[in-house]
């Protein structure tokens, strides 16, 4: 039997969803502007107004605060991957030109939003076991869902020949690299519109 939306079990659990993401948001301000190392449960839990162990009570321990914070600024990595490989309420693409535009839209506006955060990620990555296991955890998810949509190219003829559904994920996951966002856009110069571009192009000219 479902819980009524005035029972107490969905007031706790909505009591509880509402803290976590205060806490993840207070997570997420203060080690953009502070970087990770210098970011303590301590400094989160007080900034969220929580005590220190609701903080790892609803989230975790650092590692696992970093992770929800990137879950928040980007529910997928690799939005619009889901309309380019068909499952899902979005209609699938109908042409391999169509696959490739979903998926440069959906690197730039994923490498857009957390841009900040992957440079948390990699600055603490060095430091912290945990961190650099959650980056190399989102490294292969990210491999993963690229492997779906090059299986979708395939479907749709949109792959060269002798190239493997393996070998495509890769070009794209090289391509669609938040460290090569990095490197273009915000160390380089290059503008969005540019960054697309060349994501679009050079997708093509890897796979088609």
């Amino acid at each position: 039997m479902e819980n009524s939306p005035d029972s107490p079990a969905t007031r706790r659990t909505r009591q509880g969803a509402a803290t976590r993401e205060v806490i993840v948001e207070a997570a997420q301000r203060l080690m953009l502007e502070r970087g990770y190392i210098p970011t303590s449960i301590a400094a989160i839990a007080a900034n969220a107004g929580v005590a220190v162990q609701t903080v790892y009570n609803s989230v975790g321990g650092k590692a696992d605060l970093l992770a929800a914070v990137l879950d928040r600024t980007a529910a997928t990595e690799a939005p619009g991957l889901v309309a380019a490989a068909g499952p899902g309420p979005a209609a699938p693409a109908r042409s391999a030109g169509e696959v490739i535009r979903i998926l440069a839209a959906g690197i730039v506006e994923a490498n857009t939003r957390t841009a900040g955060v992957h440079r948390v990620i990699l600055q603490a990555a060095g430091v912290d076991p945990d961190v650099a296991k959650l980056e190399l955890r989102r490294s292969s998810q990210r491999l993963y869902h690229y492997g779906e949509a090059a299986s979708t190219l395939r479907g749709l003829r949109g792959l060269r020949a002798g190239l493997s559904d393996h070998e495509a994920a890769a070009a794209i996951w090289a391509i669609g690299h938040p460290q090569v966002y990095r490197s273009l856009v915000l160390d380089l110069g290059w503008s969005g519109a540019a960054y697309r571009d060349w994501v679009e192009k050079t997708l093509s000219a890897a796979l088609s």
